[in-house]
């Protein structure tokens, strides 16, 4: 069998000495390969298996379940969340009942670039909305994620430069691997119809597209939540409310 992907995480009950270096010993007599390990989260700890053996990663499971010394609380193949947080030793802030919205704080940009850069390598149509307040630094998140993805970024409308609002774009833009950013203030505010045109084109192409203020978009156009397969909020803090009715007018200003 070829070489898979594990992550194991499991919570600390009693962090005596050794516990991982028993764990590690372990996981090296089964010939396992820990790739990563990280804490995650205080008293959890994430490990980035690696095996070609699927009945020893469940004989593992069996074992560590014993332990009284941790609880199991995932062996599974690795999401892109775990691997970020064993990256980063942090898990990424998930809406309860929103499964699909993503939290971020403007502490955690390293967290979000990487989140943002592991979303643009996957190939094909993908829409990621990006909720926050102006200057928190969503357009710097996304164009540092494309750096990251090795993917050359386009601005379809945007107030970084000014101001942007293209009816158009060459050959060479309309590459299907690019990163597509739009603003969704300013392509409702300032939208003619070349432009319109140009968002439906996009929007049914095998791209990436991120649209900040998706909220706004969302309200002003046919389009719904549903055409959203990722929402990420990026706030100063925690207890920042993104209040859209002060938007208009600053960006009035800036335009």
């Amino acid at each position: 069998m070829e070489p898979k992907q594990w992550y194991l995480e499991y919570k600390i009950h009693n962090n005596r000495p050794g516990l991982l270096g028993d764990i590690a010993s372990m996981l090296g007599m089964l010939e396992v390969n820990i790739l990563t390990i990280n804490g995650v989260e205080g008293e959890t700890r994430g490990l980035l298996l690696e095996s070609d053996d699927d009945a020893k990663i469940a004989l593992i499971d069996q074992m560590l379940r014993k332990a009284d010394s941790i609880t199991v609380t995932a062996l599974r193949s690795p999401r892109l969340v775990d691997l970020l947080a064993v990256r980063h030793g942090r898990y990424i802030v998930r809406d309860s009942d929103d499964h699909k919205t993503f939290r971020f704080t403007r502490d955690e940009l390293g967290l979000l670039v990487d989140f943002l850069g592991e979303l643009f390598k996957r190939e094909g149509h993908q829409v990621i909305g990006l909720r926050g307040m102006p200057r928190v630094g969503k357009t710097e998140s996304i164009i540092a994620g494309s750096v990251c993805a090795m993917k050359r970024w386009t601005f379809v409308s945007s107030t970084l430069l000014r101001q942007t609002v293209r009816s158009q774009l060459s050959e060479e833009e309309m590459n299907p691997h690019n990163v597509f950013i739009i603003d969704g203030i300013i392509s409702t505010l300032r939208s003619n119809e070349k432009h319109y045109q140009l968002l439906q084109e996009l929007m049914g192409s095998p791209s990436t597209i991120v649209i900040e203020h998706p909220d706004v978009f969302v309200k002003e156009t046919e389009y719904s939540y549903d055409d959203f397969d990722i929402i990420i909020e990026l706030r100063n803090n925690p207890d920042e409310q993104i209040v859209y009715d002060t938007f208009t007018t600053i960006y009035s200003d800036d335009l």
